[in-house]
């Protein structure tokens, strides 16, 4: 198990949940705009936000930030610590920096001094792109042994400064490697680590790479926070990664399954489905509903659910887990939302 970090009322490691991050596209200087994405972002499923912090007056916005935030933030911060010391003394919860571009051993203590007198995590991250020249000659490419090595050189500076409370985060465009790195920190460190795919790419294809490096990543137990990095809007991010957790039982939510439909469909299986999935995308009780077109192996193919209806030639089968299908007519989407609204207000599965 990981140690435990405290980025605002998020735990971070140590048995806590796997939490969602994203991060903000806008204008920080602009903190209307930024908080307003903010909230966006909380209300699509992340539990920590950062931001960019790039000048004096990035700054003065964390402290609007942060006092309005309904969730942690994070400052980036690249080359100027003075800005992190800033960022830390008008509020933001954690700190996102490479102690090796910030000026010096000098500015490293400076910095982890600050974060300690303010109870401020800092995550150390190393990316493909930014690993040290030192370290391409020794291993001929940012390979996952090159940029395990680069973060936790990293970390080394954070220690002789004498702060702890780190959270590593190493990231590649390629998902192999991602797995790859992350595999090597669990066995050379018990730092929480922050997972993703870095530069993952548009929204389907970016989502696809980084459910498979995320997924066998915590498959495996690895992963204290994480998130989806897509190009475009961020909202997309946090509500991939809620799926992410939801689908490897992480995440309390509705798991809707349905069949992929053939010439013995009887209802309309995607347009069913896509209704349920909306009415209950904020639900937080752990309920299985089954949508299936047909019942010659609809009700057994989908056993485990807790609710589902499966299509018949005139209407359709309504099923519970433990109870004989009830032949049924009218719109099978509306009786299934009746019934899952009557098991939510009674606790969700029996």
């Amino acid at each position: 198990m990981t140690k435990q970090v405290h980025c605002g009322g998020v735990a971070i490691g140590g048995g806590a949940p796997v939490s969602i991050q994203s991060m903000t596209n806008t204008d920080t200087r602009d903190a209307e705009a930024t908080l307003a994405q903010i909230r966006a972002l909380r209300a699509a499923g992340a539990d920590i936000v950062r931001v960019s912090v790039y000048d004096e007056a990035c700054v003065k916005a964390v402290r609007v930030l942060a006092d309005a935030s309904p969730v942690p933030l994070v400052a980036d911060i690249h080359f100027d610590y003075r800005l992190a010391l800033g960022a830390m003394e008008n509020g933001i919860h954690k700190l996102r920096i490479n102690p090796g571009n910030i000026g010096g051993e000098a500015h490293v203590r400076a910095v982890a001094d600050c974060a300690k007198a303010h109870h401020v995590p800092i995550r150390v991250g190393v990316n493909s792109g930014s690993v040290e020249k030192e370290l391409l000659a020794k291993y001929g490419r940012p390979s996952p042994e090159a940029m395990a090595e680069s973060a936790l050189n990293h970390v080394r500076m954070l220690e002789k400064a004498g702060f702890y409370d780190t959270v590593i985060s190493v990231k590649a465009s390629n998902v192999r490697e991602t797995i790859e790195v992350n595999r090597l920190l669990t066995q050379k460190c018990d730092y929480p680590l922050h997972i993703g795919v870095t530069e993952a790419g548009l929204p389907g294809r970016g989502t696809i790479k980084s459910a498979i490096a995320l997924g066998a990543l915590l498959c495996d137990g690895i992963g204290d926070t994480m998130r989806v990095s897509l190009s475009g809007d961020p909202a997309a991010e946090p509500a991939a990664a809620l799926e992410i957790l939801r689908a490897l039982g992480l995440r309390r939510g509705v798991d809707v399954i349905s069949c992929p439909t053939c010439g013995r469909t009887c209802i309309d299986v995607a347009g069913i489905a896509k209704k349920v999935e909306e009415a209950t995308k904020d639900w937080t009780c752990s309920l299985r509903v089954a949508v299936m077109g047909c019942v010659v192996n609809g009700p057994g193919e989908a056993r485990e659910a807790d609710i589902g209806v499966a299509g018949a030639p005139e209407g359709f089968a309504l099923f519970r887990r433990g109870q004989p299908p009830v032949a049924m007519r009218g719109d099978p989407a509306e009786t299934l939302l009746r019934a899952l609204s009557e098991m939510k207000a009674h606790g969700g599965a029996s």
